[in-house]
């Protein structure tokens, strides 16, 4: 499991946890601000980059849908 922290242009701080389960790695996104959560699930073989994107995309769009816009 590893944690890590990465700064958004547009969210600021956004966490990322990343657990592998099996043939599968799970990657979740909380943005601090607002205490949102989501997660993604992937292939092991994926790149983490591209898993993370993944989880920020869908936290992106969670907090669009949750405000409003």
């Amino acid at each position: 499991m590893s944690h890590e922290t990465e700064t958004d242009p547009e969210l600021g701080e956004v966490l990322f946890e990343v657990r592998i389960v099996g043939n599968a790695a799970k990657v979740s996104a909380l943005d601090p601000a607002t205490n949102v959560e989501v997660c993604v699930v992937g292939s092991i073989h994926a790149s983490p980059y591209s898993l993370k994107m993944n989880a920020l995309r869908k936290l992106k769009s969670v907090l669009r849908r949750n405000s409003g816009s």
